[in-house]
């Protein structure tokens, strides 16, 4: 006996589905994808073109970065045209990101997801930040805008979210409470919510790759060795994280087992190539203090006529 439904009458007018040749195709599928983002609270509203309005914004951001750095390379220090590269190419991801096709396929799928949270999350802050835009801001700006920059920077607020332990506690414990939590289910279903996870990680990323490996001015920045053990820390935290999400194990996320795997090898093999590249942005810039060697020149004394 076949394990398929017999055909039921539909009337005229009507399509089946791949639904209609389930075994659940009259009740819910006991592995179904994550639902469509807004779908259990109905559609977003004025929300829904948040993600477009990001794009542009980074579009127009990257438009303004272009013209102050092209005005820098014409003065006698110049502009370093890596610099420019990198912030283009990382507000070219985080525009990627929140347009389609990465950002419809992450409202139907973990996989896209968590492509969406790699591209906002890692990869877009890491090129924004070595584009050193603070230090751009700082030579384009009027010495009043500069001062304000300055008292910026050395806010007492600034100092504690500048710490690279601080910074790491943000972006892991981000991944923790969306995966490990029902904050997962909630973003799915409340769009103000969805957005906010979305600025967090886009916030949070940048944090952790300025405070890591960003080559303008921050407040009280350890050395590198220091800053390599943080960055090592991350790095096992991304690792253990993907892995639990891989076997299922303390997570909670309800789409089907596919999807839940291929999200954790996204977020595994994705993260472990972002984080190398912010290791080596990090080892570039590492000066390492010299030692002064005593001096193995005999004392003037010595050379004088006996």
């Amino acid at each position: 006996m076949s394990v398929f439904p017999q055909e039921i009458p539909r009337a005229r007018g009507t399509r089946w589905t791949w639904m209609d040749e389930t075994p659940w195709a009259h009740e819910s599928p006991p592995t179904r994808d994550m639902p469509p983002m807004y779908d259990m609270h109905g559609h977003g509203g004025a929300l829904d073109v948040l993600p477009f309005v990001a794009a542009v914004a980074a579009v127009v951001v990257a438009g303004c970065y272009a013209v102050a750095a092209a005005r820098r390379r014409s003065e006698v220090r110049g502009w370093s045209h890596w610099r420019t590269a990198a912030f283009l190419a990382g507000a070219s991801l985080l525009a990627a990101g929140f347009l389609p096709p990465v950002a419809t396929l992450a409202e139907h799928d973990l996989r896209g997801h968590m492509l969406l949270h790699l591209l906002i999350g890692m990869l877009a802050p890491l090129g924004l930040v070595l584009g050193a835009p603070v230090t751009l801001v700082l030579r384009s700006a009027t010495p009043r805008g500069r001062r304000v920059v300055a008292a910026v920077l050395r806010n007492p607020a600034l100092h504690v979210l500048a710490n690279p332990w601080t910074a790491l506690a943000l972006n892991v414990g981000g991944l923790v409470a969306l995966y490990a939590t029902p904050l997962y289910r909630l973003s799915a279903g409340q769009p103000v919510v969805h957005h906010l996870v979305h600025a967090h990680f886009v916030l949070a990323g940048c944090l952790f790759a300025w405070v890591i490996a960003g080559p303008d001015p921050a407040p009280r920045r350890p050395a590198v060795p220091h800053r390599l053990v943080v960055l090592g820390v991350a790095i096992a935290a991304h690792a253990t994280l993907s892995q639990l999400m891989y076997a299922g194990l303390l997570v909670d996320v309800p789409v089907p087992v596919a999807s839940r795997q291929g999200a954790a090898e996204i977020m595994y093999y994705g993260g472990d190539i972002a984080e190398l590249l912010l290791a080596l942005a990090m080892v570039a810039t590492w000066r390492p203090a010299r030692r002064r060697r005593p001096s193995t020149s005999a004392p003037a004394y010595a050379t004088t006529g006996q």
